[in-house]
């Protein structure tokens, strides 16, 4: 529980550090400021902009000013001390790094080794693979002189590199690496602000550490110093370079499906880069937070000029519990992916499509399989399992399935051999990892840097938090490099994976191009005199509409959608008289839906009146059905009656519907028994009707006559299941009312 109220602790670590730590209260406010201190000094914040129960947490913190950073390059290990505070801890920080190999640097501001390479003749089981030594061995024996059960926000925060896996994995390199990359950056903080947003408090976390003296060496501790570190070099403008070639991703999927013929793989996930201007990484951050929330939100400033800024969907590996006591291993693998519909409805329809994809099951199944395994190495036996089974997790552009599943960590391991063990993620890598990584590494036209590792916290209490580094920007002199890719599998579509890389990356490069607006020459803006163009008046403003009600149930939406569009609408029973058609002198007449047949509520008589009238009419469902009987037509009945279900409307002519959908057809909904074909309509064009239709013929979905404005559809436009399209048509009628002249030709009961 975070204390409501001031409160100080101390506690011991195992490398003899006194820790002295008071917790404050304060506002939310903070974090935003220090957002803005990131942009110019070291430090991170971390968020989470959505909650899935039991897989993520609304959890937000964020440190600046770090005391000490670790930064690896290839083997070479180095702890800096980045300010006087850093300086206290370096000495038992620098002894730690001595039981892994000597140090070939050791000054008051830094200590470095180089790991050695595994002895060649050395044997390690698989089992022990994440203890061979590698830059890992120096990180955990830094954690182990700062561990201490007491607190679970103190611990290194930061980015891991996708090259760290070369150190247990067979890859030989085929594109060239910049020597001063670096592989791993993490801070330790000795400031944290932590939001706790489900109990609603926010906490200001500062410690002071007293390290022990050794021989002549006397006690030292950092109270009273200063913890501000300076500024870190600005962002700088620098030529942005251009993107992939089309095509190429293409290509790549190619290749990899004669490997998959072949058995040399059974999924692979290789990326490519866009470029864009970025000015301002905190000012991204806070834009990508609130357009594209995601459970492992960050933005770090690693110092030499580097920035992430990311929304990443995916949990990488998280550990709870206390060490040696039957840890819980986290992981929530993502594959499968869809594009968000135009609205909730079109998000079922996308969903459902998902869920009913063997290629999108084959991919997660691919990827749960490989991450069981992964936890089935550090796990007691027996303890893995999936918790969760293709569970759908909407973002601001995509839909994606997820499993969640869990093992109990063995007593002799500890989090960051579950960390190593899963190092990377299948979801970003494939399936088998170690071949899908070589295909990656001749493929990719430039190194992956920090996509496909982690970013997050590894905690002195022996719990972890990292999500990986998907949706990502690695921003450096002002030019954000943005890599996404795709799960391939043999029967991939190599152009669909390309669309699907380009769809990924979407929500980052609209947010940095809306990011740079306000940075942009006023000279490019629009001139300062020019007026933009009013906007068009609703199709029905000033308008007046009659809606008949035939004892519906959707009569008050369709009332509704007309309101929408400006005008304004009276609704009366039916049974009517022509008094009070004249009494009312609407410039539209709407026939609603109803039960039963038009015989049922007189429509002819009132259908003789309104054309007496030349008022303009539109009919839905019953409301056709009535003017098709009205001129003539004839009218028959479903053996089956289709009640809110969807059909496929094709159109075929006219005004009122041309247009809408795609290559003329759209989905709409029916709720009717009652129907008509195209040779029983009598002085009416046929417009539209049902793609599939009835077995003597196609169903008329949709009548018009130009001469007298009356139309006419079947389906109902006001559901939610003609998606996109009903009010467009409403719109239409009122538009063609408000054009119409004075004189017309009407027909008459049963006449033509």
């Amino acid at each position: 529980m975070k204390p409501s109220h001031e409160h100080t602790s101390t506690h011991r670590t195992r490398g003899g550090v006194t820790v002295h730590r008071h917790a404050a209260p304060c506002e939310p406010d903070v974090l935003t400021q220090l957002v803005q201190d990131v942009e110019h000094r070291r430090g991170g914040v971390l968020s989470s902009g959505m909650e899935y129960p039991g897989r993520y947490d609304r959890w937000h913190l964020g440190y600046v000013d770090p005391c000490v950073e670790v930064s690896t390059r290839d083997r070479d290990v180095t702890v800096e001390a980045l300010n006087e505070r850093g300086r206290v801890l370096l000495p038992v920080l620098a002894q730690a790094l001595t039981t892994v190999a000597p140090l070939h640097t050791s000054t008051e501001d830094r200590a470095a080794l180089t790991v050695p390479e595994p002895d060649p003749g050395a044997f390690f089981t698989e089992e022990e693979r994440s203890r061979r030594p590698s830059v890992f061995t120096a990180v955990r024996a830094l954690i182990e002189a700062m561990s201490s059960p007491q607190d679970p926000n103190l611990g290194l925060y930061g980015a891991f590199g996708y090259d760290l896996a070369f150190q247990f994995e067979p890859v030989e390199r085929h594109i060239a690496r910049d020597p001063g990359d670096r592989d791993l950056v993490l801070h330790l903080p000795d400031a944290i602000v932590v939001r706790d947003r489900k109990r609603e408090t926010c906490v200001r976390y500062t410690y002071e550490f007293t390290v022990p003296g050794e021989g002549t060496r006397a006690e030292a501790s950092t109270e009273g110093l200063a913890r501000h570190t300076g500024p870190t070099p600005p962002v700088r403008a620098a030529q942005v370079p251009a993107g992939p070639e089309p095509g190429s991703y293409a290509r790549v999927v190619a290749r990899a499906k004669e490997r998959f013929r072949r058995g040399d793989l059974f999924e692979v996930v290789p990326g490519h880069r866009n470029y864009a201007r970025c000015s301002s990484p905190a000012r991204f951050y806070e834009m990508l937070r609130e357009r594209n929330p995601a459970p492992y939100e960050f933005f770090f400033n690693l110092g030499a000029g580097e920035y992430l800024v990311g929304a990443s969907p995916e949990m990488f590996v998280r550990v709870s519990g206390r060490p040696g006591e039957g840890q819980r291993v986290e992981t929530c693998p993502i594959s499968g992916t869809i594009r968000r519909g135009e609205d909730a409805l079109g998000d079922a329809e996308n969903i459902q499509e998902l869920l009913s994809s063997d290629k999108e099951k084959s991919e997660l199944t691919m990827c749960t399989d490989v991450d069981r395994n992964d936890k089935s190495r550090v796990c007691e036996p027996g303890s893995v399992r999936v918790i969760g089974r293709r569970q759908i997790e909407m973002y601001s552009r995509l839909i994606h399935t997820v499993d969640h599943i869990e093992g109990t960590l063995r007593r002799d391991f500890d989090a960051l051999d579950a960390f190593l063990t899963h190092m990377w993620a299948v979801t970003v890598t494939g399936a088998p990892k170690t071949w899908a990584m070589r295909f990656i590494e001749q493929n990719e036209s430039s190194p992956r840097r920090w996509y496909g590792g982690a970013v997050g916290a590894l905690n002195f209490d022996g719990s972890m938090n990292t999500g990986l580094t998907l949706r990502t920007a690695h921003i450096r002199d002002g030019v954000a490099s943005v890599r996404t890719g795709a799960t391939l599998l043999y029967d991939s579509d190599p152009e669909a994976e390309e669309r699907e890389t380009l769809l990924k990356a979407r929500a980052l490069m609209e947010t940095l191009a809306l990011g740079e607006e306000a940075d942009r020459d006023p000279a490019q803006a629009a001139p300062a005199q020019a007026v933009p163009e009013p906007a068009p008046a609703p199709a029905g403003e000033g308008m007046r509409v009659l809606l008949v009600d035939h004892e519906d149930s959707f009569v008050n939406t369709l009332a509704d959608y007309v309101r929408r569009h400006g005008a304004e609408v009276t609704t009366v029973r039916y049974g009517l008289g022509p008094e009070l058609l004249d009494r009312l002198d609407p410039d539209l007449v709407v026939l609603s839906p109803g039960p039963g047949l038009p015989s049922d509520f007189g429509m002819n008589e009132l259908l003789d009146a309104l054309a007496a009238r030349e008022l303009p009419v539109l009919g839905v469902c019953l409301g056709l059905q009535g003017m098709v009987e009205h001129a003539g037509g004839e009218l028959r009945t479903l053996e089956e009656p289709v009640h809110g279900k969807p059909g496929q409307v094709r159109v075929s002519g006219g005004t009122l519907l041309s247009g809408l959908g795609e290559d003329e057809r759209f989905p709409a909904a029916r709720y009717h028994s009652t129907y008509t074909l195209p040779d029983l309509v009598k002085g009416y064009e046929v417009t539209a009707v049902l793609e599939g239709g009835a077995g003597e013929g196609p169903i008329v979905m949709g009548i018009e006559d130009p001469a007298t404005g009356w139309s006419a559809v079947q389906f109902h436009p006001e559901s939610i299941l003609t998606a996109g399209v009903g009010e467009e048509i409403v719109a239409r009628t009122l538009r063609s009312a408000r054009r119409r002249g004075p004189t017309a030709r009407f027909p008459t009961s049963g006449r033509v």
